[in-house]
């Protein structure tokens, strides 16, 4: 069995539905860590305990419909499905952490050599032990390495809880989303908030173990919701009830923008002001990247917004500008336009007095 290429949303549709297990890799042509990991698919459709699974590769920007259902923001990263339900993902170069969750769900708890053949012409023999590392995956083929870099080095728990309490003035660790609370606690907490039109951020605390179970002992606080204004625990349900009651809670809390007001304060943020995936030291996409490589020879000053992390503004610019795609560059609070019109202005000589709102 070969391995799929999909390059339509209805191929992705057909292929997913598929009783069997589906895996499929989401990739950029442009990300050097995507060719390795295409390799590492070839060898694992060889495998014979994974003879009724599917691989499929798909490129992510040309199907961003599908990209954003499953919250693809980076490439390379591996979706597995079955009966067109998302039963498990990896996100990252991970060959050995790929290759342990699809033996999870084909039941077989294997974990064999499955880089044995890289098709460059080189043949690794059957007898070679190639080591797998959650950290660090690297195979040797003659005299040519093939390396897959490691994750950057992970961040001390409590700094990243630190950093999640005081990423807002307020925000609610609770279970599920604001949209989707998971449990009534965390329902009624939202209710509450949203009946005061408070500003606030929130984390699920279903999508992160670790977090979950630490900042019960980092706040010394053992259930959820856990609400923080200004980094300092507030408390749970019962006790913002209670605040509130007394009339002491909506002092503490700002009010919440209208979308209008908010993206309109964030557009003219800077003189010139860039909405895309990313950031100008880290693009998430082809497109933002191409941007930012144009600009920096500008040598204009300009400021990023990243919109992998909002959605709220990544879908209501959309409306606000009445334009449908990232990444989006203004001026001055103006739109200028996208990739394609900052191309077409700098091989016109106007890019730079645009960009200084001198057009």
């Amino acid at each position: 069995m070969a391995v799929i290429n999909i390059t339509e949303k209805s191929e992705f549709e057909n292929t997913v539905s598929s009783n069997d297990l589906v895996v499929v890799h989401f990739y950029a042509d442009w990300a050097a860590q995507c060719g390795p990991m295409n390799e590492v698919l070839e060898e694992l459709v060889k495998q014979e305990e994974f003879e009724n699974v599917k691989f499929a590769k798909c490129p992510a920007e040309d199907l961003p419909e599908v990209s954003l259902k499953y919250d693809v923001s980076s490439v390379p990263t591996f979706l597995l499905l079955r009966n067109g339900k998302l039963v498990d993902r990896v996100d990252g170069a991970n060959a050995a952490e790929l290759t342990k969750k699809i033996s999870v769900q084909v039941n077989t708890f294997v974990f064999r050599d499955v880089v044995t053949s890289l098709n460059i012409g080189f043949q690794i023999p059957k007898s070679r032990t190639v080591d797998f590392d959650d950290d660090f995956f690297f195979v040797q083929i003659s005299k040519i390495p093939i390396v897959i870099p490691p994750k950057p080095p992970k961040e001390d728990l409590n700094t990243r809880l630190h950093k999640l309490i005081n990423a807002d003035p307020v925000m609610l660790f609770m279970k599920g989303t604001a949209v989707q609370p998971r449990c009534g606690f965390s329902k009624s907490m939202i209710a509450l908030l949203d009946s005061l039109e408070a500003q606030y951020k929130t984390f699920d605390i279903l999508n992160d173990e670790e977090i979950r179970q630490g900042l019960k002992t980092y706040s010394n606080w053992p259930t959820y919701p856990q609400l923080y204004i200004n980094g300092e625990l507030i408390g749970g349900l019962d006790i913002v009830k209670e605040m509130h009651a007394n009339g002491e809670l909506e002092a503490l809390l700002p009010k919440k923008q209208s979308l209008e007001a908010r993206l309109k304060s964030l557009t003219h943020q800077s003189e010139c002001m860039v909405f895309m995936k990313g950031n100008r030291n880290e693009p998430r996409c082809g497109f933002s990247r191409q941007l930012m490589a144009i600009l920096a020879e500008t040598g204009i000053k300009f400021d990023t917004f990243d919109i992998l992390t909002d959605e709220e503004v990544r879908q209501g610019l959309k409306t606000f500008s009445n334009w449908p795609t990232y990444p989006q560059v203004y001026v001055k609070g103006e739109l200028i336009g996208g990739l394609d019109i900052i191309k077409e202005l700098k091989e016109s000589g106007e890019l730079l007095n645009t960009l200084k709102g001198q057009s």
